[in-house]
């Protein structure tokens, strides 16, 4: 009688940045050219999907180059207040969305100022930021101040009390986990045009199972070589906090990208970043459970398994 087959060890399981690597190639070998709103040119594909596994702390944050996840992490925290001028972002040395202010001042004032003076005055002056730095209704006033009307006796409406969705999601993790409304949303389809740009990142769900938290974030449009490393890295650590909050272990995040593109001034990064190899599995330690979701500190945050190779740079299309 034949002895039965030696046992073989498991192949070891691939990077989960791979994911990321193979949407970048495919999207750079295969993507449809096109002419975008800025005129720069992408080449693009529509739909495509990721999914990321996080528990054990790990979290998707890209090795292949440097990703300043100190700055996303900020760039959360600020959505989380529902303010949308950058100067508190400025303050802080975050520069994510100075280029949209900046163009709506030289565009309406003709004044031909650099972005560093510009910058600059921002900080220093208060006034000067009140005028220019706002973005309009973007994400954080969506998320925590939904506006909401109410009619008056005259037929006439009035502004009537704004609706924070993320407040409403951690009652609901909490006090409803199976309920298939766990949803921040973004676009308000009747602020898109006050918008200095109208949300990528739009649909945040999350579902509850066998006490994990999994996330889904659908993007419409994604600029994978500098958007989506931020975006996947926010995501994730937004569904940690809430899954903190609501006394859950996080379990599963999946992106879904829209038109999921690729700049053409960015082909040296690209190209760059596609002979990298991944390395190790960063994690994320939260340091302090604080009293809401709303009162979290960049200080409550720290990564460790983080060695990534050198940072690849390229200009914003705005």
């Amino acid at each position: 009688m034949a002895s039965a087959s030696p046992l073989r060890d498991s192949p070891p399981a691939r990077h989960p940045e791979w994911q990321y690597l193979d949407l970048m190639r495919r999207i750079w070998s295969e993507g449809s050219e096109r002419i975008d709103r800025t005129g720069i040119g992408t080449r693009s594909v529509f739909g495509a999907t990721l999914r990321f596994d996080l528990t054990d702390r790990a979290m998707p944050l890209i090795t292949t180059k440097r990703v300043y996840w100190k700055t996303a992490t900020r760039e959360l925290l600020w959505f989380l207040t529902g303010e949308t001028n950058i100067r508190p972002l400025v303050l802080q040395g975050v520069h994510i969305w100075d280029d949209w202010p900046h163009a709506r001042y030289v565009r309406e004032t003709g004044d031909e100022i650099t972005i560093e003076l510009f910058i600059e005055r921002i900080a220093n002056d208060e006034t000067f930021a009140a005028n220019w730095g706002d973005l309009g209704p973007v994400y954080g006033k969506q998320w925590v101040d939904w506006p909401t009307y109410r009619y008056r006796p005259d037929g006439l409406y009035e502004p009537g009390e704004g609706i924070n969705q993320v407040a409403q999601v951690v009652k609901s993790l909490r006090t409803n986990p199976g309920s298939r409304r766990h949803i921040i949303e973004g676009w308000n389809v009747a602020e898109l045009d006050r918008m200095a740009l109208p949300p990528c990142h739009k649909t945040y769900q999350y579902h509850v199972a066998d006490g994990k938290l999994n996330g889904l974030l659908y993007q419409r449009s994604c600029d994978v070589a500098l958007g989506l490393p931020f975006n996947l890295w926010s995501a994730a650590l937004l569904q940690r906090m809430l899954a903190q909050q609501a006394d859950l272990e996080p379990g599963e995040l999946i992106w879904m990208g829209g038109d999921v593109h690729l700049y053409l001034n960015h082909a040296e990064l690209i190209e760059e970043q596609l002979v990298r190899e991944p390395q190790g599995v960063p994690r994320l330690e939260i340091l302090r459970r604080p009293a809401t979701i709303f009162d979290y500190s960049i200080e409550d945050f720290a990564v460790s398994d983080y060695a990534p190779l050198g940072a690849l740079k390229a200009p914003v299309a705005v």
